[in-house]
């Protein structure tokens, strides 16, 4: 495992990247609507993410087709954006994005609700939300990775969800994807520790259902076995002297 320690430079241009793309998200919740299909959702990330003169990094990442990733109701992770795939009212949609900017990249992902949608999928978005929040506490010096990972894993499982083990969080910053892995699941006291400047994605991925998954003939778009609804959250962290500092996130935004 080799974990890239981060100045404060590189930092405050990885929070750059998450700028932009806070302001992604809120242009995509705009246009969250019965109607609009994923695809049209995907081009629209896309146009915006350029005109800020930064980089939609999902496009073309492992031969990923779209620009960001949506993904709706019983898909977790990975949903290429499709003019087949329409959004309806009682849905609830992820858009996980990637923003690269001067050569650093934020990740983070919001799961929203498509006009009203029933108690039991507001539940799940709320919870997904609360895993992040309760975990990102934990964040600081000497900290290991698996006390965020069971802080995630025992909220979630208290709430009657599963957690994916197939997917996980991990560093991030001069590349999509660094080390190191940052599990849903996981037992207090083991795993690596968190130094100062280390910056790495926390996304709780909840299932409402069974814990199996199934991805689909495109390679990509991964959902629940079962068919019930999965919900994802996820924020760009650095570890700070004392704690941390959410990149991706700031006061008023959801």
């Amino acid at each position: 495992m080799s974990i890239i320690i981060k100045s404060p430079r590189e930092i405050a241009l990885i929070r750059e990247a998450g700028d932009i793309l806070r302001e992604t998200l809120k242009v995509l919740k705009a246009h969250t609507r019965p109607g609009i299909s994923t695809d049209e959702l995907g081009k629209l990330a896309g146009r915006y993410i350029r005109s800020r003169g930064a980089i939609p990094s999902c496009k073309g990442y492992g031969g990923f087709q779209g620009d960001i990733c949506v993904s709706v109701n019983e898909v977790l992770v990975h949903g290429v954006p499709s003019k087949k795939v329409i959004l309806k009212e009682g849905d609830i949609v992820s858009y996980d994005i990637l923003v690269t900017y001067k050569g650093y990249t934020a990740d983070a992902c919001r799961t929203y609700g498509v006009g009203e949608i029933a108690p039991n999928a507001q539940k799940l978005i709320d919870v997904t939300k609360e895993c992040f929040f309760e975990a990102v506490k934990l964040v600081k010096p000497g900290t290991h990775l698996g006390d965020i990972g069971e802080r995630i894993q025992t909220i979630a499982e208290s709430n009657g969800y599963t957690v994916t083990e197939e997917f996980a969080g991990h560093g991030v910053g001069r590349e999509v994807h660094e080390d190191p892995y940052v599990f849903n699941v996981g037992q207090a006291g083991t795993g690596a520790v968190l130094k100062k400047g280390m910056v790495i994605a926390i996304e709780p991925m909840i299932n409402e259902g069974k814990v199996e998954l199934v991805t689909l003939d495109d390679g990509w778009t991964t959902r629940s076995k079962d068919g019930k609804l999965t919900c994802h959250y996820e924020n760009t962290v650095a570890v700070t002297e004392s704690g941390y500092d959410i990149l991706t996130l700031r006061e008023g935004d959801e």
